[in-house]
């Protein structure tokens, strides 16, 4: 067994923060994807009926995605560990308190940012067929569908937070927000029904946001509401077709 001063002993521990890293996101996943089915299961009775088999491709290729997730990231925790890599902080007062809501905002629009315009280079004939077609074969998306992607546009998705936190001072605490926010929404706009309620999807607010009235048109459609968080990008490229009508969730 390689010891501390084994020159084999950083690789050892890489591959274990890899792995570490993979597991946490795999269980995060089956956690939220499995809870918000259940709540489908409670307030949609009979919705996914006759989708085993979607799901059954949805949950495998989601856990192939957790491991591309994972091994970039338990490197980059290692790194940030053992030699202070990255720009994490853990200590409040090392920035103003108002930079944490801020850098919140800043992780999020750039990952919408880079999301939106991979997305829509996905739906190109050729990337599409090759790699996008695995998700959009979702139909109807589940809860179970906000990580089943092929391998290629799983690593598209897997470098913007590692890069980021390079780049951008952050907060421990945010980061956590940060992916808590990107696996809730990317489950509850898979589901197959709107958990928001109509007055917060119809309002000012809710009209920025993305939200599954929102991208249940991305599926039925395919060239529009590209979006991850906000209809920014959308509405500015003139790609936003608005919301499913009322019902198309029952």
């Amino acid at each position: 067994m390689a010891d501390a001063a084994s020159p084999t002993a950083p690789i050892v521990a890489i591959v274990l923060s890899a792995l570490v890293m993979t597991a946490i996101v795999a269980v995060r996943y089956l956690l939220s994807s499995g809870g918000f089915a259940l709540a489908t299961r409670a307030k949609r009775p009979g919705l996914y009926k006759g989708l085993n088999r979607q799901i059954g491709a949805e949950l495998r290729w989601s856990l192939l995605s957790a491991a591309i997730y994972g091994i970039p990231a338990g490197v980059v925790a290692w790194g940030w560990q053992q030699h202070g890599w990255t720009r994490i902080y853990t200590d409040a007062g090392t920035y103003p308190l108002w930079w944490m809501p801020v850098s919140l905002f800043v992780y999020l629009f750039a990952h919408d940012t880079w999301f939106y315009w991979t997305h829509r280079l996905m739906h190109e004939p050729h990337a599409f067929r090759i790699a996008h077609a695995v998700h959009h074969a979702s139909r109807p998306p589940t809860a179970w569908a906000a990580m089943a992607f092929h391998p290629i546009e799983a690593i598209t998705g897997t470098v913007v937070i590692p890069v980021l936190v390079f780049l951008i001072p952050i907060h421990v605490g945010v980061l956590l927000a940060v992916l808590t926010i990107m696996t809730v929404m990317g489950v509850t706009n898979h589901m197959g029904w709107e958990i928001f309620p109509r007055a917060l999807v119809h309002s000012r607010l809710g009209g920025g946001l993305i939200t599954a009235s929102h991208h249940h048109l991305h599926h039925e459609k395919y060239r529009c509401n590209y979006g991850l968080y906000f209809r920014f990008w959308d509405r500015l490229c003139g790609t936003d077709s608005g919301v499913a009508q009322p019902g198309w969730d029952r």
